[in-house]
């Protein structure tokens, strides 16, 4: 077959419905528009089926019981109301839950984007570490993910997406079943998925339009209401976005610094060659809501022998000096083919103490997912290795076959 007919053959291919899960109000009022509705209706049932979706979980049209029958009959014949797709679900000693999820395919020649996110569950609360691309740019040198290189970004839909999944699965909407095979936050108004964290795969300030969208949806108040000051946003230093986070996000902040000089960061974080320490906490001493209350968080990745001395220690005090910060130590997770290691206990308690004592919080994050690789640091797909082992399989069996 010419390559002409493999062309007419794939655009024949009937388009897949598109799903309304993870849509935007204006999203679902444009889709209504196109079945024909009187604009006199639309808003009414945008808030019914922004309730449906949002609030009650609904994963089919049928369900929508205070709409008419011929109008969710309209509605099933052009969208769905379908989540990514779960490729595999790992659930580790902790309870910590790591899922590759399979976005719909947007064309004939979209294989489906694959990402991962990660439920990390404690006893008061449940976060959502959701990610904003498929694979990352930065190529961090102690980051797994980043040496994953990036694919594009996430839609908007497709970052609420991962939440409506997580939230299907942990049994966290109306009349939902909680699993029982891991620890999951229980009692009278405690949810499940309480916090979002966007620390996944990707910077989400590099997809900042798609990611603004996400959090509009995520923290409505008629929907999944999850309060903003419950959002966090973790960037590497893309400085020139940073104020408009804040201005029109009003998450908290996250900022990797993982180093107190420029040539130490340079390595563990490229993007700094771009946009040095100075210029990134220019941009946390004017990020918009920082205060006392609202503390930005800097996550400091301990690495032994790299940037784990009582020096390094005290030079981080002085750098965040006048800013309300909390700073985050997070203990390395080592990851195949890394040839950085872990600090040692002992060295992380004394760093912590300096910081400590200058008047800092700074909690030492508890490892979670290490035995599934969905601790901080090492999320990324192994798709592509999963993919490259079978065809390097086929290709032993035919050789086989031919001899």
């Amino acid at each position: 077959m010419n390559a002409p007919s493999i062309l007419a053959e794939r655009a024949a291919v009937p388009a897949a419905k598109p799903s309304l899960a993870g849509s935007t109000r204006a999203e679902i009022a444009e889709a209504l528009r196109g079945l024909g509705l009187p604009e006199r209706e639309i808003k009414m049932r945008v808030a019914q089926i922004w309730h449906w979706i949002y609030f009650r979980g609904a994963t089919d049209f049928d369900q929508m019981l205070n709409i008419a029958k011929p109008m969710r009959a309209a509605l099933a014949e052009r969208f769905t109301l379908a989540r990514p797709d779960i490729v595999a679900e790992q659930v580790s000693a902790d309870g910590t839950r790591k899922w590759l999820l399979r976005m719909p395919k947007t064309g004939p020649f979209d294989k489906g984007a694959e990402i991962e996110c990660v439920y990390i569950p404690e006893a008061d609360r449940g976060t959502l570490c959701v990610s904003s691309q498929v694979g990352c740019t930065l190529t961090c040198s102690f980051c797994h993910t980043g040496t994953q290189k990036l694919v594009r970004n996430l839609t908007a839909a497709e970052i609420v997406g991962q939440v409506l999944v997580a939230r299907d699965r942990l049994g966290d909407f109306p009349g939902g079943v909680a699993p029982k095979d891991g620890l999951v936050p229980a009692g009278e108004g405690v949810r499940a998925v309480s916090n979002i964290v966007f620390m996944g795969m990707g910077e989400p300030l590099y997809n900042f339009e798609n990611v603004r969208e996400a959090i509009a949806v995520l923290s409505d108040g008629e929907g999944l209401s999850l309060s903003r000051r419950r959002i966090t946003v973790s960037t590497s230093g893309v400085v020139p976005q940073m104020a408009a986070l804040g201005e029109q996000c009003g998450t908290m902040l996250a900022v990797s610094l993982h180093a107190t000089n420029d040539k130490l960061r340079d390595t563990l974080v490229p993007l700094n060659k771009k946009y040095p320490i100075k210029d990134l906490l220019d941009a946390c001493r004017t990020y918009p809501g920082a205060s006392n209350a609202r503390r930005i968080t800097f996550e400091y990745v301990m690495l032994k022998g790299v940037n784990d001395t009582p020096a390094e220690a005290r030079a981080l005090v002085r750098l965040l000096k006048g800013l309300p910060a909390k700073i985050n130590l997070i203990p390395f997770n080592p990851w195949p083919g890394t040839s950085y290691q872990c600090s040692d206990w002992e060295t992380i308690e004394r760093f912590s103490d300096i910081v400590f004592s200058a008047g800092y919080a700074s909690p030492v994050r508890t490892p979670r997912g290490r035995d599934i690789l969905a601790a901080c640091g090492q999320l990324k797909s192994e798709t592509e290795k999963l993919r490259a082992r079978a065809r390097l399989m086929l290709e032993e069996s035919l050789a086989l076959g031919q001899e």
